[in-house]
């Protein structure tokens, strides 16, 4: 499949994926996923909306927080991309390591960087400072936008040249947004131009970084949210997986692709367990990751043939899992993580 021409300056991410033989089939033909040339998906997902529906309509909730509406995210996402561009020098291309728990102030970071062109690289709250060293080292980082209570580790990985901007305090990166004007024009990145640098866990070796396009992360929305979670107005989007996960990037995310717009609520532990069958576009709960246990009804065991043709439709989830989780949250959907349909960084 050819590509397009990049917008990135700084061609790493182009240089190193993979040979094309070694590439997933991409499907491209359903008019869903048949996106422009020139795609930028923090403009897609962000500002289109907000365009279209207004800005004040309630956008991420946190405990203990203001509500940040849609405009209030677009202005400060697009005061980080200023600072990135302006005070740092970041050019479309570099990547720009992301380290804190889930919030709204990472949220906007996220945002800053794509509409800056760079690339995104998320990473997992409670790495330590050997497995930051590691990712920095693949991703060749050496720009850092970190939670201000999560900088210690950082420090420690020792990765030579890596410049640390500090966010969620009252100096670092707030204090330079505030000095931008809250609009930004937006790099016109392509559509196969390398948004995001989604690492695995390295449990079984070395992390691999999973190279994800901005159609790609359009194509979330646009295929399995839209057709089989068939988002309403009113729902929650929550989820307790960080933002360096790929399927808590998915839940965490103002998810605008759908005609109606969302609103996500940041909680670290909710009072009572509330689940939404469907995955909306109404509020959103961005929670932080948690061992409290979640309380469910007591699931009654589904008859062994059924749980042993849920497992043969999925040989990861194990027969007796399945007949336990089965009855308890729903009917289950066979599916693809993100990060397991998309290219590996070839180094």
């Amino acid at each position: 499949m050819p590509l397009s021409s990049s917008a990135h300056v700084d061609t790493f991410c182009r240089n190193n994926l993979p040979p094309e033989v070694d590439w997933p089939e991409f499907r491209l033909e359903r008019s869903e996923v048949r996106y422009p040339e020139r795609l930028n998906c923090a403009v897609e997902l962000l500002d289109v909306v907000t365009d279209r529906f207004g800005p004040d309509r309630p956008c991420l909730l946190a405990p203990e927080a203001d509500v940040w509406t849609y405009g209030d995210l677009r202005r400060v996402s697009n005061q980080i991309a200023a600072v990135l561009t302006e005070d740092y020098g970041i050019v479309p291309g570099n990547r720009v390591l992301l380290r804190g728990p889930n919030n709204p102030s990472l949220v906007a970071c996220w945002f800053g960087v794509l509409k800056a062109g760079a690339v995104a690289v998320c990473t997992m709250p409670l790495l330590r400072a050997g497995g930051l060293a590691t990712v920095a080292e693949i991703a060749a980082v050496d720009f850092a936008l970190c939670d201000s209570r999560f900088t210690t580790e950082l420090h420690k990985s020792g990765v030579e040249g890596l410049r640390v901007v500090e966010y969620g305090g009252e100096g670092g990166l707030a204090a330079a947004a505030k000095l931008k004007p809250g609009t930004f024009e937006p790099v016109e990145t392509a559509a196969d131009d390398v948004a995001l640098l989604a690492f695995t866990s390295g449990t079984t070796g070395r992390p691999k970084a999973t190279m994800h396009f901005h159609r790609d992360v359009l194509a979330i929305a646009d295929t399995f949210s839209a057709h089989l979670l068939r988002p309403e107005p009113d729902d929650v989007f929550t989820g307790t997986p960080p933002i360096a996960f790929t399927f808590g990037l998915c839940r965490s995310r103002p998810a605008g692709r759908d005609p109606r717009p969302s609103r996500h609520r940041i909680r670290r532990s909710p009072p009572r367990h509330r689940r939404k069958r469907r995955h909306g576009q109404g509020t959103a709960r961005l929670r932080q990751a948690s061992h409290r246990a979640i309380q469910v009804p007591t699931p009654r065991p589904l008859p062994q043939r059924t749980a042993e043709n849920r497992h043969r439709q999925d040989p990861a989830i194990p027969v007796a899992r399945t007949a336990l989780t089965s009855d308890a949250h729903g009917a289950m959907t066979p599916a693809l993580g993100s990060s397991e349909i998309n290219n590996m960084l070839s180094l």
